[in-house]
């Protein structure tokens, strides 16, 4: 007699396909049958199938039964109720939901603003801007499927059908023996589809019923499809873009591409719509027409969004389609630096991007002569600049932007957005990936670095109040011994074919260190042992994170080759303030003296005893902070690939000598905002930079409004390396504006401000082709006064009274009308302001 089991669903996102995967795993190891029962919908469903699971549509609260049936069903039933109260239990506690609240966006930079653009907003994942005409790429669709093959006989087509899933399995198990990472997930996911029981009897039991194949895997894909979109989880969702995808494969794989063909054929400059894309289909688009990509589904770290950024394509994600369906076949402007797209596109909308665009350009022309060289400061003291990268597809990027090493690969994403760890031999061929674009330069491989606040679900560790201070990294390791191992041989296993280097992170005592170096050392006996080659020299070396291992320096050196400097969790630990504490967080700060007196004794312990020592955090980025990294004396910084053409522009520029004795400034600070304005005010005579010279003049511009004006003169002194932030730099200059027009008649306005986004104090200058309006005034000469707010004092209204003064008297406005060359301009305000 069958035996039954009835229990109450306690997952919160209720049965969808992770914990159906999980249910389907445990019942196939037994040979009786096993049906599961919603009694709140009446479905019922084969629990040796994800699909059919699914279709039971079993939430949260609904009662369910349980029915098993077959030779071994006693002990089905005995080991299915600790099943369910065990790790079945466990398995949706961290599924993130899918929502679509309005979020907090930042304010439109003011130029841009006060043209009224029509614009949806959206997440950006891969910056840049881009124009082109809007293309809608939509997945297969089903419903306008017209002149379907022929029908055959029932024989023809079960055997087609039959021999069509065999191959479409056959295929993609190809696929996965050179697949990596997101890839590798992607296809597993694809043939767990094509090998469901449910699916193949969906199947079968349409081509019975009289169906052709065709028809039977429309309907399939249908009947699986709606159950799916129904789902308010947003990893349901995804797999129902599987089962379109899988039923398309199969439809190619019985009647051959050419009759089944959804190849999208981009012809001129486009801006590609879609729900979502697989990397495959974001692979077909033709790059060269491919100019941006608005996915309403997505996030930062899926592969198609990776290979998006790798292409250097701009992409905003978490964007209804329905907001845009209107502005299909129009020109667009994906603006993935501010998250938003432009429709309806004005003359002035249009001309403000044109300028974005060729911000865009110079700053990449400036920039890009320093790919290629080695970074250095400008008295030659060598500091490397490497790249942080998540998944290998990233490094040749990297490379491509100037990158001269890997200075943190983070291995956590290899095991995270997926159901089941990844083997060696697939952490293997990810390495190998990594280490052949390189071509020669290292690669440092973090461990994995999970747990805490990085939750992989198949490992069930439980959530915790403040995981950046729990059980994460290098402390979770000996519980999960095997994986950890698993890790080590196949990063040892791939440094045989490159510069590897081996680092741990959360390192916080010795007992750590050596505990790690012994199972490291196990490992390399065990592939001697086996005959597997690897570097017997390959360097061993830590995160310094936790504050303990700056105080234990001395012996940490006896037993590892190299430090890295995680500067954003050494900062809260130090400071002791959880950053994603709003209550707290004004208390975060990297320029905090304490914190720059730990790194300073951090570098001098480990150079003292010869070893070496990067940082790799977000601290390593900042443009305004990198004077002080390159006092400390790091022998390399490592940030995200698109900042190191910047940085490397930006050291070129630095003396180590004057960058050491501001560091030595720095630590005597009492506060952090002592620090900042004393960088500041280094930035500021770092150069000398006069107050008025040719490169901030224009001259007959064609110019037509005054946001033109604002933004063109701010974005001038951008390029000309005076200003870091035009926008709030020119927000500060509408600030006053909305206080009072600085027209000031006979075709003059001189817009000022004091702002600290000025570096260096300017005296700006435009001579339009023809007037335009500024307030109510009728202006043709700009002059602009942006000066550093920390060291103007009243020169800024001294200098304004002055001009004001002065274009007063017709000699002075005629002589800079008339001027017909920047150094008649320059020399005329130069005389008259007594410079």
């Amino acid at each position: 007699m069958a035996k039954t089991l009835s229990f109450t669903c306690e997952l919160p996102n209720g049965v969808h396909a992770r914990p159906a995967s999980h249910m389907e795993q445990f019942c196939n190891k037994f040979a009786s049958s096993i049906n599961w029962t919603n009694t709140r919908t009446g479905a019922t469903g084969d629990a040796k199938s994800v699909l059919s699971l699914i279709g039971t549509d079993t939430l949260l609260g609904d009662k369910c039964l349980i029915t098993i049936d077959g030779l071994d069903e006693d002990e089905v039933l005995q080991q299915m109720q600790a099943f369910i109260n065990g790790e079945f239990a466990k398995c949706d506690e961290a599924l993130p939901q899918a929502s679509h609240e309005d979020k907090d966006v930042a304010p439109l930079p003011r130029s841009l603003a006060n043209l009224a653009p029509v614009t949806v907003r959206g997440n950006n994942v891969s910056t840049g801007i881009a124009t082109g005409k809007l293309v809608s790429v939509n997945a297969f669709d089903f419903e306008k499927l017209e002149n379907l093959p022929a029908l055959r006989s029932m024989d023809e087509e079960k055997s087609s059908m039959a021999s069509g899933l065999k191959a479409l399995a056959h295929g993609i198990e190809r696929q996965l023996q050179i697949a990596h990472g997101t890839e590798s997930a992607i296809l597993k996911a694809h043939l767990s589809i094509v090998s469901d029981t449910s699916f193949h009897q969906h199947l079968m039991n349409r081509v019975s019923e009289g169906s052709s194949c065709a028809e039977a895997i429309i309907a399939t894909a249908r009947h699986f499809s709606n159950q799916m979109k129904q789902s308010k989880s947003e990893y349901l969702r995804e797999r129902e873009l599987d089962i379109r995808d899988v039923s398309f494969q199969l439809l190619q794989q019985i009647y051959g591409a050419a009759n089944f063909d959804n190849k999208l054929v981009l012809t001129e400059d486009s801006v590609c719509l879609a729900e979502d894309l697989t990397p495959s289909q974001f692979l077909e688009l033709d790059k060269k027409h491919l100019k941006g990509l608005i996915l309403s589904r997505g996030g930062s770290t899926s592969h198609t969004v990776i290979l998006a950024r790798s292409f250097k394509i701009p992409t905003l994600v978490g964007v209804e389609q329905t907001a845009l369906n209107s502005a299909i076949g129009t020109q667009i402007v994906v603006d993935a630096n501010l998250g938003l797209v432009a429709t309806n596109l004005t003359d002035p909308v249009i001309r403000y991007y044109d300028q974005e665009l060729n911000v865009q350009k110079t700053l990449e022309q400036q920039q890009g002569v320093f790919k290629n060289i080695q970074a250095q400061t400008e008295d030659g003291k060598r500091l490397e600049i490497a790249a942080n990268i998540a998944l290998p597809i990233e490094a040749k990027a990297a490379f491509n932007n100037g990158a001269e090493s890997i200075g943190l690969f983070r291995t956590e994403m290899l095991y995270m957005d997926r159901q089941t760890a990844p083997d060696e031999d697939e952490l293997y061929n990810i390495y190998c990936q990594a280490i052949e674009a390189a071509h020669g330069k290292a690669i440092i491989i973090r461990t994995m670095d999970i747990g805490g606040d990085k939750p992989v679900e198949y490992l069930n560790i439980p959530h915790e109040n403040n995981p950046f201070l729990g059980y994460r990294a290098v402390r979770i390791y000996k519980e999960f011994f095997e994986l950890f191992k698993s890790q080590l041989r196949s990063i040892l296993r791939a440094s045989a074919h490159g510069s590897l280097k081996i680092m741990i992170p959360m390192i916080s005592s010795m007992e750590e260190i050596l505990w790690v170096k012994e199972l490291l050392s196990q490992v390399k006996h065990e592939l001697r042992e086996n005959k597997i080659p690897f570097d017997e020299k390959i360097p061993f070396g830590i995160m310094l994170e936790v504050p303990s291992i700056a105080f234990i320096i001395d012996q940490c050196c006896e037993e590892i080759d190299f430090f890295s400097i995680g500067s954003n969790d050494l900062t809260q630990y130090l400071i002791a303030v959880d950053r994603d504490n709003e209550k707290v967080a004004n208390h975060y700060n990297s320029l905090n003296p304490a914190f720059l007196r730990t790194l300073d004794h951090i570098v001098r312990e480990v150079h003292r005893h010869g070893k070496w020592v990067g940082l790799c955090g977000e601290l390593g980025a900042k443009g305004s902070v990198l004077p002080l990294l390159v006092g400390l004396g790091l022998d390399e910084i490592s940030m995200s690939a698109p900042n190191i053409p910047a940085t490397k522009a930006r050291l070129a520029k630095l003396d180590s000598k004057e960058c050491r004795l501001l560091l030595n400034k720095a630590m005597a600070c009492r506060t952090a905002l002592e620090v900042e304005h004393l960088l500041a005010q280094f930035r500021m005579v770092q150069h000398d930079a006069p107050l008025l010279t040719s490169d901030c003049i224009i001259l007959d511009s064609d110019l037509r409004s005054k946001e033109e004006v604002i933004k063109t003169m701010t974005d001038n002194l951008y390029l000309a390396g005076r200003c870091r932030y035009p926008n709030k730099l020119a927000e500060d200059l509408w600030a006053r504006e909305d206080v009072f027009s600085t027209g000031l008649g006979f075709g003059f306005a001189i817009p000022h401000t004091k702002s600290e986004h000025i570096e260096q104090s300017t005296i700006s200058v435009a001579k339009l082709a023809n007037p335009i309006m500024w307030g109510d005034e009728e202006v043709r000469f700009i002059i602009m006064l942006t000066l550093n707010k920390h060291a103007a004092g009243d020169q800024h209204m001294k200098i304004f009274s002055r001009l004001a003064r002065r274009i007063m008297h017709a000699g002075f406005r005629d002589g800079l009308f008339n001027s017909k060359s920047t150094f008649e301009i320059e020399q005329t305000l130069k005389t008259e302001l007594e410079m």
